[in-house]
């Protein structure tokens, strides 16, 4: 048995090697000409350089991953496919050089003209120390679709970067990609990095980003699900302002003839503040839900949930404010058959500290979106006061 599967295994190679000559002879000079083969896979970008990967054959190959970046660079695109393939994914951002920004990730690259998911897009880097500017990096986009395939999913947002005394916000998340023309559904938006926090008395912590709206839907597909927004930054020094919720992305679209809308994007919650021997910090407000997508026959998305507002901070002799909550997302509405969709609820309102500190409003729930031959969605629920 040994003797016969060596055997085997000789012979097999041995008529893999015409073929890949033959393979080879066909690539030699469309590879020549136009940069790329008639069959095979891109190559991955290398990482550390935010090189962009290499585009698949023109008949017939996946695009290459996008490489990663080096601190202070963004990360490469993802590679192109041809007729068919999927599209390469975008590389991750490096993290920010000092007093800089994170850098964005790489866009995913499209799926087959014919066949084929979008790459998904690449994460966004952390931003730099020293400086409430520096932000974090945007997540990629997703690649789309061609004719038939998925959208990519849109890269997450890094978080803020800054120094202990100043937060820097976080950065959005990337769109989803585009579903096929034909059939396909939508990307996932990407979700939103959080606001960075500050450990010493300053101005104010970070903002959380906004989360990425998925993309649109062709013929026939499912709308993605928008990102979810990024939260707030903490204080825990004495004082200094806190970070406000990011707002959830919108859900998308049904497909033009059948599919369900994707839901929107819960928003961020707001960040706590710190206290001070004589007044005490306010909370931050929370994010708004995305919107839930519409669709023609199908069910629509809901709405994304809000954020709830940050409690009031303690203090010697007046107390800090609570933060008012999010507003819910809106259900999305059907244009002939199907399930309208709900609404977000409201985020809680903080609670006010001792000390006259008062309360945060609760946000207002999202409406119920309506359908032609359907039941509506319901109502969102209303936040609750802190």
């Amino acid at each position: 048995l040994s003797q016969a599967s060596s055997t085997y295994a000789v012979a097999e190679a041995a008529s893999a090697t015409p073929l890949q000559n033959v393979l080879d002879a066909i690539n030699a000079p469309v590879q020549s000409l136009t940069g790329r083969p008639l069959i095979g896979d891109g190559a991955n970008g290398i990482d550390g350089t935010g090189q962009a990967g290499g585009n698949g054959g023109w008949l017939w190959g996946n695009g290459g991953n996008g490489g990663s970046g080096a601190p202070g660079q963004a990360g490469g695109a993802g590679g192109a496919a041809g007729l068919i393939g999927n599209g390469g994914a975008g590389g991750a951002g490096g993290q920010g050089l000092p007093f800089e920004a994170g850098a964005n990730g790489g866009a995913g690259g499209a799926g087959g003209w014919l066949f084929g998911n979008g790459g998904a897009g690449g994460n966004g880097g952390i931003g730099g120390a020293g400086t409430n500017l520096a932000i974090g990096g945007h997540g990629g986009n997703g690649g789309n679709a061609g004719l038939i395939g998925a959208g990519g999913t849109g890269g997450a947002g890094g978080t803020g970067g800054g120094e202990p005394s100043a937060g820097a916000s976080g950065g959005n998340g990337g769109n989803g990609g585009n579903g096929g023309l034909l059939i396909g559904n939508s990307g996932d938006g990407g979700a939103a990095g959080n606001g960075a926090g500050i450990s010493q008395n300053g101005p104010a912590s970070g903002f959380g980003g906004n989360g990425g709206h998925a993309g649109t839907t062709g013929l026939i597909g499912n709308g993605g699900n928008g990102g979810a927004g990024g939260a707030g930054g903490d204080v825990s020094a004495d004082f200094g302002g806190v970070g406000f919720g990011g707002q959830g992305g919108n859900g998308g679209a049904g497909g033009l003839l059948y599919g369900n809308g994707g839901a929107g994007g819960n928003g961020g919650a707001a960040g706590s503040p710190g206290s001070v021997t004589a007044f005490g910090g306010n909370g931050g407000s929370g994010g708004s839900g995305g919107n839930g997508g519409n669709a023609l026959i199908g069910n629509a998305g809901a709405g994304g949930s809000a954020g709830a507002g940050g409690n009031g901070a303690s203090a010697g002799t007046a107390g800090g404010s609570g933060g008012d909550g999010g507003k819910g997302g809106n259900g999305g509405s059907v244009g002939l058959i199907g399930n309208g969709g709900n609404g977000g609820n409201g985020g809680n309102g903080g609670a006010g500290s001792l000390f006259n500190g008062a309360p945060g409003f609760g946000g207002p729930g999202g409406s119920g979106g309506a359908s032609l031959l359907g039941p509506p969605g319901l109502a969102g629920t209303n936040g609750a006061d802190g």
